[in-house]
């Protein structure tokens, strides 16, 4: 199983690729989108790069599944709605590739990683260090990525469960069905 991880950014969105087997992980690539070389009033052609960038990994490393970082409410409405739309073209150029999406909040993933949810951004990148045994501690961008990953890797199987055993489903309550809502 191969599981395609992102943090998504406006300005840099981290990725990271692992290799799930049985309960061992293994590194398979880590890195970041940047979407600074272009203006920062072009928010279409930095959204474009955010998706063919997703694309180009997901042909890259031909993934199973995906995990994506949930972004939370920020101070700031403007740097928000901004960051929502960088993780919307993420999740659409994954979803158009059809992968199966995941999604956790920093929280769950720092939970998972480290232990506790208050956890610095150093002690992610050191503990993603030590359980994909990795030479040095990736970036910042990176190392979430890969720690959303890990996390998925860690709750795919139970949610999986839950889900069978529970006929637990999304449904269409709250989401757009023939482009009207309800």
């Amino acid at each position: 199983m191969r599981i395609l991880g992102i943090d998504p950014g406006l300005q840099t969105t981290g990725f990271g690729v692992i290799d799930v087997t049985g309960q061992s992980l293994a590194y398979v690539a880590s890195g970041v989108i940047k979407t600074t070389h272009v203006n920062l009033g072009d928010l279409p052609a930095r959204l474009k790069v955010l998706y063919d960038g997703i694309r180009e990994l997901q042909e890259r490393y031909q993934p199973d599944e995906a995990s994506v970082e949930i972004v939370f409410v920020n101070v700031n409405p403007k740097a928000t709605l901004l960051l929502g739309q960088a993780r919307g073209a993420c999740i659409t150029a994954l979803v158009s590739c059809d992968l199966p999406v995941a999604e956790y909040t920093a929280l769950q993933m720092k939970q998972a990683i480290t232990g506790h949810g208050r956890a610095a951004k150093a002690q992610i990148q050191e503990m993603v260090k030590r359980l994909l045994m990795l030479p040095t501690v990736p970036r910042q961008d990176a190392a979430d990525a890969l720690g959303i990953a890990v996390t998925h890797a860690h709750a795919r199987t139970s949610m999986a469960k839950l889900a069978a055993a529970h006929g637990l489903q999304r449904t269409a309550g709250g989401m757009y069905r023939g482009g009207r809502s309800h």
